[in-house]
């Protein structure tokens, strides 16, 4: 278990975030001070709207400790490849969706290390692991923020190469990503039996919340319909396999998968039933 969580684990969410670089080109970023406003609505609905909705949920349903920090290291993670290819479904705006899951996943090595220290300390107080902020940026900078880059520079100087793998290691993280959540489970899984009911009813709870929320924003910042439930799905879907890796560089790997990781686990299987009815709706508009 512990080579798993060294090894695997780290290497599996690389792949991952490579796989979303291969996909992007330097006009997805460039498109980003091209269509400024729809970006700010959903960047705000990412960073700010995403924890405090989290954070309401974590409140309201009395989660335990470890379960409400998970659910909060859950909050911080951008949407990833996932977000992209329900946008796409949805007959979103797909660019719109990369640019916002580009930057944000950028943004992340920042944003995160520090809200994951004070939700740590918040709810867990003096048992809590300590937290190396910079030591957790820099971590995320490898398997996230770095790969990411080299899939971009591969894009742009051996573009023909890049759209042959594409599809290949797509499918590779796909799997990676359910070997992730099914180990994360298994590892907890008297943890997770235990804490089902009130995990599950949270975290759907939530995930409707933030749909709704990111749908309800972009109409009332009269974006367009397309751009709205792009903003939709890149506020309601979160990367949950850095959530589950996120709880694994804070808490160690003496013990296995932590406690913290079930919430990102359970929200990997959850998400797909709360929004296949919102993809078809939007489909059908």
């Amino acid at each position: 278990m512990d080579l798993l969580i060294n090894v695997g684990l780290p290497i599996s969410l690389a792949i991952i975030m490579l796989s979303l670089g291969i996909g992007l080109e330097a006009a997805d970023f460039r498109r980003v001070l091209a269509r400024g406003y729809p970006f700010a609505i959903g960047a705000i609905s990412q960073v700010v709207l995403i924890p405090l909705a989290a954070f309401a949920t974590v409140t309201l349903f009395g989660l335990p400790a470890e379960i409400a920090v998970g659910v909060m290291l859950l909050s911080f993670c951008p949407g990833g490849v996932t977000s992209n290819i329900l946008a796409k479904f949805a007959k979103g705006d797909v660019a719109l969706s990369v640019s916002l899951t580009a930057v944000i996943s950028l943004l992340s090595i920042v944003t995160v290390p520090i809200l994951a220290a004070w939700s740590i300390d918040h709810f867990i107080g003096e048992a809590a692991p300590k937290v190396s902020i910079s030591a957790l940026a820099t971590a995320l900078f490898l398997i996230t923020t770095l790969p990411v880059a080299i899939g971009v520079a591969i894009r742009h100087f051996a573009r023909g190469f890049a759209i042959r793998v594409d599809g290949p290691l797509s499918t590779l993280a796909s799997i990676l990503f359910v070997l992730i959540v099914a180990a994360a489970l298994a590892g907890n899984w008297q943890f997770f039996i235990q804490n089902l009911s009130s995990i599950g009813a949270a975290l759907i709870a939530l995930n409707v919340a933030l749909l709704l929320i990111g749908l309800g924003l972009a109409r009332i910042a009269n974006l367009t319909w397309s751009e709205a439930k792009t903003i939709s799905v890149e506020t309601g879907i979160q990367n949950s396999a850095m959530g589950i890796t996120l709880a694994a560089l804070i808490t160690g790997t003496t013990t296995g998968f932590s406690p913290l990781a079930v919430p990102a686990a359970v929200y990997g299987i959850t998400m797909y039933v709360v929004v296949t009815p919102f993809i078809l709706w939007f489909r059908s508009r």
